[in-house]
């Protein structure tokens, strides 16, 4: 088990009393940085069942998690796609809280946790279609149980509680899922989506990344208690955990979940974790970031230590490490030949799947855009108005 420290020692002045009092705040962890399994008497329970070999399952998924990552990045810089957001070293957050998921429960995630959705099982190819610019999102929602990326920071909060709220006047003990980062829970839409979660005691899990940078900003300048805390305020129990640590994020999650089966209502969970890349690939941190605190954070990766773990354990033989670097590359070369062969949309292709049915006002600019691009001699414009639709 670890704890927060304090940082420089010492007694706290009285008028840091309470915040010093939040920094000792426990940090879940079950594996430490350097692979060691360490007791916890309340979280152990909930991963009791995880067998040696669950626990190469999840190296294996995050290895292909992390392949998948920097493929992507890969495809940006080669001009394939226009913007990606890299994951690099978060990957335990996304793998251990998605393999804790059932497949009746619906995740409604930021652009970030494509990890999320690679165990949710998406294909390859619709990982990265929005970001090519071939689709206004990537897949069907309903195929895999989870919600487009959201873009709009925070908004997938305020989906979340109301799809849970349906949950819960259906009946059902499925669970909605949101992921956000410490940046989202400065906007509104997430305090308010708490609000009502808290009001009515929805089915709803707030599961927020801390990678502690919100594009350029730290953590630190818009929290100055952990955001695990600011829960509190809004009547959620919450949980701050070890973001990094794989196991130590399952077992969280899995408390979360049961408590909103059971009908206890949302509940916040804060995984500290580290960006170890850019915001996007159009970002550059070390404008902003200093890079020791790289180094440090490179040093609690969560593949490594989870690497160390099995060796401890006798588990990572040449084999497996063989398996999963087979099966990354593998999963790396096919989401590559999905990216580079995809079909460019239709110019029209603009206006289908807008509306369930049929709209004169989309129907208007339809008509107007096909007769636009038929003066220039454009074959899609040479469509009628009943064939465009």
């Amino acid at each position: 088990m670890s704890t927060d420290k304090t940082g420089q020692g010492g007694t706290a002045a009285p008028e840091d009393a309470g915040h010093a009092q939040e920094q000792r705040r426990e940090l879940v962890q079950l594996v430490t940085p350097a692979g060691d399994r360490v007791s916890h008497p309340e979280f152990d329970y909930w991963v009791r069942d995880i067998t040696d070999e669950q626990l190469c399952s999840l190296y294996g998924d995050m290895a292909v998690v992390r392949r998948i990552d920097v493929e992507a990045t890969a495809l940006q810089r080669q001009g394939e796609l226009a913007l990606w957001p890299p994951l690099l070293g978060q990957e335990a957050a996304q793998v251990g809280s998605a393999r804790a998921l059932r497949p009746d429960d619906f995740v409604f995630s930021s652009y970030r946790e494509n990890g999320v959705a690679y165990c949710r099982g998406v294909d390859l190819t619709d990982i990265v279609r929005v970001w090519r610019g071939n689709a206004s999102s990537g897949w069907d929602p309903y195929t895999i149980n989870m919600a487009t990326p959201q873009i709009i920071i925070g908004a997938q909060t305020l989906h979340a509680t109301g799809y849970a709220m349906g949950i819960q006047n259906d009946g059902a003990d499925s669970v909605a899922v949101t992921y956000f980062g410490d940046g989202a829970t400065s906007e509104g839409d997430v305090n308010e989506a708490m609000v009502f979660a808290a009001s009515f005691q929805v089915p709803v899990v707030f599961f927020c990344t801390n990678n502690h940078w919100a594009i350029s900003e730290p953590v630190r300048l818009q929290s100055h208690i952990h955001l695990a805390d600011r829960a509190a305020g809004f009547g959620i129990p919450s949980l701050r955990v070890d973001g990094n640590d794989v196991l130590a994020v399952m077992a969280a999650t899995r408390v979360a979940l049961e408590r909103a089966r059971r009908g206890g209502g949302p509940t916040f969970i804060e995984a500290v974790s580290y960006r170890m890349g850019p915001h996007t690939t159009a970002d550059d941190p070390t404008r902003y970031r200093d890079a020791n605190e790289l180094e440090d954070w490179a040093a609690k990766d969560p593949i490594s230590r989870v690497a160390g773990l099995l060796e401890r354990k006798g588990l990572l033989t040449e084999e497996l490490q063989q398996q999963v670097k087979d099966k990354a590359d593998a999963v790396a070369r096919e989401m590559r030949a999905g990216c580079t062969t995809m079909p460019d949309p239709e110019p029209l292709d603009v206006f289908k799947h807008v509306y369930s049915t049929p709209n004169s006002w989309l129907d208007r600019q339809q008509d107007h855009y096909a007769r636009y691009l038929a003066s220039f001699g454009d074959p899609a414009g040479a469509v009628s108005e009943e064939g465009a639709r």
